[in-house]
């Protein structure tokens, strides 16, 4: 890192912008994912370097970074290639809520603001908390996640997380323990055995379509899709681990279990 608070700051995936823009620091931003939505305006202030596996590392270099930003092993790639092109790099690789707090922790102490970021990480911890205290003795529906389509993948942790806090019971808590999307596979059969109440469907980068997950041969038997309760949240709102999944993202887990509550 040059210089530090850092000045010239890439982030290459959303939820770290969504955080500089909430801790105020947006000026620092000088390249952002592709993928990057939140705040709105981002899109119009901040030029586009990459996609989520795929990043103009020469775009990245001419703009003279203090700092990128990355995110999981996806990300190695383009980490190291600008690792050997002299360039400071943070991987971040949170897949739980307390991993999200973490990051948000992390990174307002590095361009620093940590008392700023203390404070919206407590902010969340306490919304988390009343949410949960507010489902305590209802009844917990049985929710299915559903990330992808074909093949099937089932919820990582903080959506599983974020489900159970916010009054539902995860349909796979096991596999929702794996971080990789290729270990949380469900089959046809184990769905229907789970007899969700409720599916949540999130598939990145293309639209939900509920009667197609309907029309899946025996799936008429499932209680969710007998009572006509298949509900789309958008992937920016609950497949970042950042951000938006602790607000926007738990807000429409609440709604899909009939438990809309703004706290």
């Amino acid at each position: 890192m040059k210089t530090f608070p850092p000045e010239r700051i890439v982030c290459l995936t959303e939820e770290t912008v969504e955080t500089i823009y909430l801790l105020g620091e947006e000026d620092r931003i000088v390249g952002v994912s592709g993928y990057a939505v939140r705040p709105a305006r981002v899109r119009r202030e901040k030029p586009r370097v990459s996609a989520f596996t795929s990043a103009d590392i020469p775009k990245i270099l001419a703009l003279e970074p203090d700092l990128v930003l990355t995110f999981s092993d996806l990300q190695a790639d383009i980490a190291a290639e600008l690792i050997r092109a002299g360039v400071a790099v943070v991987a971040y690789n949170q897949r739980d809520i307390a991993g999200i707090l973490a990051m948000i922790r992390h990174l307002g102490a590095t361009i620093g603001q940590a008392a700023k970021a203390d404070a919206l990480a407590s902010q969340y911890e306490a919304r988390l908390a009343q949410v949960a205290a507010n489902a305590e003795g209802q009844p917990r529906p049985v929710v299915y996640f559903e990330e992808w389509d074909d093949p099937m993948i089932s919820g990582i942790k903080w959506v599983s997380e974020l489900i159970e806090v916010a009054g539902g019971r995860e349909a796979f808590p096991k596999q929702a323990e794996s971080g990789g999307a290729r270990d949380r596979i469900v089959s046809s059969d184990e769905v229907i055995a789970a007899a969700p109440e409720v599916i949540i469907a999130s598939w990145c980068g293309k639209k939900v379509r509920p009667e197609k997950i309907a029309a899946r041969p025996g799936w008429d038997t499932i209680p969710a899709v007998r009572d006509g309760h298949i509900v789309e949240i958008k992937s920016p709102l609950i497949l970042q681990p950042g951000p938006a999944a602790l607000t926007d993202g738990l807000d429409a887990i609440l709604a899909a279990l009939n438990h809309d509550q703004k706290v």
